[in-house]
């Protein structure tokens, strides 16, 4: 049997393309507004701010002024801010707060507040509107996340998601790479990106005098991702939810192989994270490759910027993320859907109409062009990409949308668990998770003013992985 252990820790965190062929309504188990004599009028939340709220307003427009107008329905777009924004003012509106707007009748949602407004009796169930011919045109993964109860049920519809890609700065990769024969396919797995830091910390600490001086190679974006991924991937689950109800455990042996490969870069300096955002220590050169959400590509930089008075120009290379050696591969599933409001039917049903339409591949490429995005049709992946690909003009984006083709075809998309405040309670995870690791960090940096780096590391890190397990 193997042996679990408690996670204090993680307790925290778990505590604290028939559509394409046919026309938008046309053979769903329900009726999706055809033939409206009565004009309706529908109100979309969103987070999007910048290129992002511009390209979905624009498609909105194109709606409006095509099958909208053809069915007389209009959509208005609003942006709440950002994600937390648009979160406190969707609960505001649910719960009937005084000052409260009006409940949109399409709004954003991450898995956790759509379960929540679920739980308040909120959300409408889009599945009756859809045929299995059309539920088939969807990447099934993407359905599944918003099937709350396993019934088939549909209460996010998702319109654009994300994964996780491994982003590089190329022109300073390819110097490291000639001078010690790195390659690009030591980046495929956790073990061997660990194993090439430790490599580059070595090579840039050679380039001056002062000893331990070192650059760190890389750094990831999301660690609760790592977590998450990790486990998955080494077949064990840091928690398990049914109905809402959330159990944890975690084998040891895995919880070992996750400290390892990600503390002992982290606190020995082959790895960092000092920005807001890795695409920040990209621009600044503390770092040369990060884990991210490929809607990252849009931000990544175009120079390294080492002092008021030193930069140089870079260029972008995408590869698909590290995977543990040995094992499935396997990304993680992201990004906010849409949950549509429990309005009177004519509203729903010309919300469904909106999100058919937004979702097939025309219109779906048009704004995961243009945003960093991935579309959310298997016809979008298997039959647009290579057009889009050719004639997109931001090469970024060609870069993004190729690996994220290699992503599609051999990785399986993981759904994160779903239970009310999962992602507050993810972000407090990560804090915490941080906050030991840089205090180890500190620790250690301080030991090898008169300790040999290994001996150091070892005094550094004594009693946490214990203290991490609550062993």
């Amino acid at each position: 049997m193997v042996k679990r252990i408690g996670m204090r820790r993680l307790a925290a965190f778990a505590a604290a393309a028939a559509l394409v062929l046919g026309l938008v309504g046309c053979g769903g188990a329900q009726s999706t507004a055809q033939g409206n004599t009565e004009p309706v009028n529908l109100s979309v939340w969103t987070y999007y701010n910048g290129d992002q709220l511009e390209s979905f307003n624009k498609l909105v427009d194109t709606f409006n002024n095509t099958v909208g107008k053809e069915k007389n329905i209009t959509v208005e777009s609003y942006s709440q801010g950002s994600v937390n924004d648009l979160e406190t003012q969707v609960m505001a509106a649910a719960q009937g707060k005084v000052g409260a707007s009006a409940m949109p009748n399409i709004f954003m949602a991450y898995a956790d507040t759509a379960y929540a407004m679920d739980q308040m009796g909120e959300l409408a169930d889009l599945a009756p509107y859809f045929t299995d011919e059309e539920r088939a045109a969807y990447v099934d993964s993407y359905l599944t996340e918003g099937d709350f109860d396993d019934s088939g049920s549909i209460k996010i519809f998702p319109v654009a998601k994300s994964t996780e890609l491994l982003f590089l700065n190329d022109t300073d990769w390819k110097l490291f790479a000639a001078a010690t024969g790195a390659r690009y396919s030591d980046l495929e797995t956790v073990e061997g990106l660990v194993k090439t830091a430790e490599a580059y910390y070595n090579w840039t600490d050679a380039q001056t005098d002062t000893p331990n001086d070192g650059k760190a190679l890389f750094g990831r974006d999301a660690i609760a991702n790592y977590m998450l991924i990790g486990a998955k991937e080494l077949g064990d689950t840091i928690f398990d939810v049914k109905d809402g109800k959330m159990t944890m455990g975690l084998s040891e042996d895995v919880a070992r192989k996750l400290w390892d490969n990600y503390y002992v870069p982290y606190i020995k300096g082959w790895a960092a994270a000092s920005g807001r955002f890795r695409s920040d220590d990209i621009k600044i050169g503390s770092i040369l490759a990060y884990i991210g959400s490929n809607s990252s590509a849009t931000y990544f930089p175009t120079q390294v910027m080492l002092s008021d008075t030193e930069s140089h120009d870079i260029e972008l290379k995408v590869l698909p993320t590290p995977h543990f050696e040995g094992c499935e591969k396997v990304s993680v599933q992201q990004g906010a859907g849409m949950a549509v409001a429990k309005t009177t039917d004519a509203e729903v049903e010309a919300s469904v109409v909106f999100l058919k339409w937004f979702t097939q591949p025309e219109q779906n490429m048009r704004f995961v062009a243009s945003t960093g995005y991935l579309p959310v049709t298997k016809a979008a992946f298997e039959n647009s990409m290579d057009q889009e690909i050719a004639t997109n003009e931001n090469v970024n984006i060609q870069k993004l949308l190729r690996t994220a083709v290699q992503v599609y075809s051999e990785y399986e998309f993981y759904i994160p668990p779903v239970f009310d405040s999962f992602n507050a309670l993810r972000s407090s995870y990560e804090a915490d998770f941080l906050t030991a690791g840089g205090a180890a960090r500190e620790e250690y940096c301080a030991l090898l003013e008169t300790t040999e780096p290994d001996a150091a590391y070892e005094a550094a890190v004594q009693g946490r992985f214990e203290a991490f397990t609550g062993r």
